[in-house]
């Protein structure tokens, strides 16, 4: 039986100063109907601008440094990170969150505030199932000495190790588990913290401008400074508190062992973008509308793929992606004396036409490119075919397996680079070059 929705049972109201921009915030949590998500509402602003918490609205992390900021058509909404957490601890799936500035408050650096309020007003389940993500595969992200890999699993888990050159931070494992420890006792109240000399820099950068030492962990030579741990690994378990908040964002309840190591936010976008790429092939057809669960991971079936290219039988050469990623993909076609073209093409001795070979090529091209949410709707035309080799004759019973990678793509033209093989053996190759034009031009 799947888990339903929840939403909370009634009004929260909450006042602070953000950490970062050091302003005087109020917000005031509301419940919200079945499916509207997690959606905060600027009512400091005309007009009452929202933004959906979700993970294609982050701002990029050079304009938001060691925090979470989500953005939509130029207004901002700050430090979404602990409360993120706090809502996904708490098993709240839809709210609205009126805000009255661009950074919510800081409170004491952790999300035990929020969750507290949120235990004093309750939650209410809804008629709508919950909606999870899973993994087909293990996904992976690195930057210098840190990385995240995530691996398929029923539930939740996160993994960290912290380690910091640091003679007061010890190096420090934290694993928690959606089905184990309480997360209102173990995570939510890990505080946020910094190194002393990285507290000074980032104020001498107009950053921090709320942070004091009673919401922030500050580190010295010989540890925290004015005062005092609520768990020896408290470091380790409040980067588990960010990471759970910032993969909330992926609008679902992620199924997965995450295992993060020296990880921080900007690692964090990192992973979100690589999840949220996978998972729009799924998005694009609604196909999640017959059940709760979003499977995401680079094989696409047929039926994901007539969600992308406008191509239909007999003419749809592809028949399995079973690697995919924003720059590169391997497709599948399975080669059999029933295709349509071995009626009248040397039929005593079929081979596959080699023009329709480029054409299975230029189709795993064109998958990379439509799924763009840029390009969705759009159709490519071939512009020019360039240093296009054939190697090999292509027979019934073979299995065309194609690599095509991005080279350079614009607002109106793409070029893909196409390798063709059977059994390890290269039988094609080429350059292709597309022009992207819109349906209603087409």
């Amino acid at each position: 039986m799947s888990e339903q929705q929840q939403t909370i049972a009634g009004e929260i109201f909450a006042s602070g100063v953000g950490l970062h921009t050091g302003q005087a915030v109020s917000m005031r949590l509301l419940p919200a109907c079945a499916d509207v998500g997690i959606v905060f509402i600027r009512t400091d602003l005309p007009h009452r601008p929202v933004i959906p918490a979700r993970s294609i609205q982050m701002v990029d992390v050079g304009r938001s440094i060691r925090r979470t900021t989500l953005s939509k058509d130029g207004v901002e909404v700050q430090t979404v990170e602990h409360l993120m957490g706090a809502l996904w601890g708490m098993g709240v799936d839809n709210a609205y969150v009126e805000v009255t500035g661009s950074e919510l408050p800081g409170f004491d650096g952790s999300a035990l505030p929020i969750v507290q309020r949120l235990k004093i007003a309750g939650v209410v389940e809804q008629d709508s199932p919950r909606r999870f993500m899973s993994l087909r595969d293990p996904v992976c992200v690195e930057e210098g000495e840190s990385s995240i890999a995530v691996f398929p699993d029923r539930t939740l888990r996160v993994s960290y190790i912290l380690s910091y050159n640091h003679p007061a931070l010890k190096s420090q494992f934290v694993s928690y588990s959606k089905n184990g420890s309480c997360f209102e006792e173990t995570i939510a109240p890990a505080r946020t913290f910094c190194l002393q000399q990285e507290a000074e820099a980032l104020q001498s950068q107009g950053f921090g401008k709320g942070a004091n030492f009673e919401n922030t962990l500050v580190i010295g030579d010989q540890g925290v400074l004015q005062n005092r741990l609520r768990f020896e690994d408290e470091f380790a378990r409040h980067k588990v508190l960010d990471l759970l908040g910032d993969l909330y964002l992926l609008g679902a309840h992620l199924r997965a062992h995450v295992v993060a190591i020296k990880s921080g936010h900007s690692l964090n976008v990192k992973l979100l973008m690589k999840l949220n790429q996978a998972a729009e092939q799924w998005r694009l057809g609604s196909l999640q509308s017959a059940t709760s669960e979003v499977m995401i991971g680079p094989q696409l079936d047929i039926t994901q793929i007539e969600k992308i290219l406008p191509h239909r039988y007999p003419f749809l050469l592809v028949d399995r992606i079973v690697e995919f990623t924003e720059t590169r993909a391997v497709g599948i076609k399975c080669v059999t004396i029933n295709d349509y073209f071995f009626r009248g093409h040397f039929p005593g001795r079929p081979v596959m036409p080699g023009v329709l070979i480029v054409e299975a090529m230029a189709q795993v091209g064109g998958i990379i490119m439509l799924n763009k949410r840029e390009n969705q709707g759009k159709l490519a035309y071939f512009m020019a075919v360039d240093k296009v080799k054939f190697r090999k004759p292509v027979v019934p019973g073979d299995q065309l397996v194609i690599e095509a990678e991005l080279g350079k793509l614009r607002s109106r033209t793409g070029v893909i680079l196409a390798r063709a093989y059977t059994d390890g053996k290269l039988v094609c190759e080429g350059e292709l070059m597309f022009a992207l034009v819109d349906t209603n031009n087409g």
